[in-house]
């Protein structure tokens, strides 16, 4: 069953890791449909009825964006009130029509992991930073799948790195 993988970048033409999974998961159009907000919402008023139907149609889900101010771009969080509605995504007799199927988020990071750490700058683990999300998809009964994250991304990264990212990207999207 393919993958629908949520892009949600507001810049994708400057990206160094998010421009490369995506570049690497394009090779692949039997396993992954690519769904890119921003570029199908440029003015952000969101289908949701389409956004719905396609959610509907995969078992496999997965939102990947770089981390913004330790949460997501405003348009995934503008995506997540509008889409996952009461009555359709929970609380009724007819909702939690995302009950079961895998979602995972795969996040890249400018900082380093030890960044996101106790002992780090920021003192918090990445995990405990998206706690929300995790919470958003066992509130709508979703069977939330560990997440992925590259960290360090940065201008200079150097491309070992970036393919590194891309085979462990991989790895964990054939692990859902």
């Amino acid at each position: 069953m393919k993958t629908l993988v949520i892009v949600t970048h507001p810049d994708l033409e400057t990206s160094i890791v998010n421009k490369r999974w995506i570049g690497e998961l394009n090779k692949y159009p039997d396993e992954f449909y690519i769904h890119q907000l921003y570029k199908i919402y440029p003015d952000e008023k969101i289908d949701v009825m389409a956004e719905q139907r396609l959610m509907e149609s995969y078992d496999k889900i997965i939102f990947q964006f770089p981390l913004y101010w330790f949460s997501s771009p405003p348009l995934l969080k503008k995506w997540f009130d509008e889409v996952l509605i009461y009555g359709w995504a929970f609380g009724s007799k007819s909702g939690y029509t995302l009950e079961n199927k895998k979602i995972g988020l795969a996040i890249s990071a400018g900082s380093t992991a030890e960044d996101y750490s106790i002992k780090g700058s920021y003192k918090h683990t990445l995990k405990e930073i998206i706690l929300p999300f995790e919470l958003t998809f066992k509130y709508i009964k979703a069977n939330y799948r560990p997440y992925f994250a590259h960290y360090g991304i940065v201008a200079d990264t150097p491309n070992e790195s970036i393919e590194e990212s891309v085979q462990n990207y991989f790895y964990f999207l054939n692990s859902l």
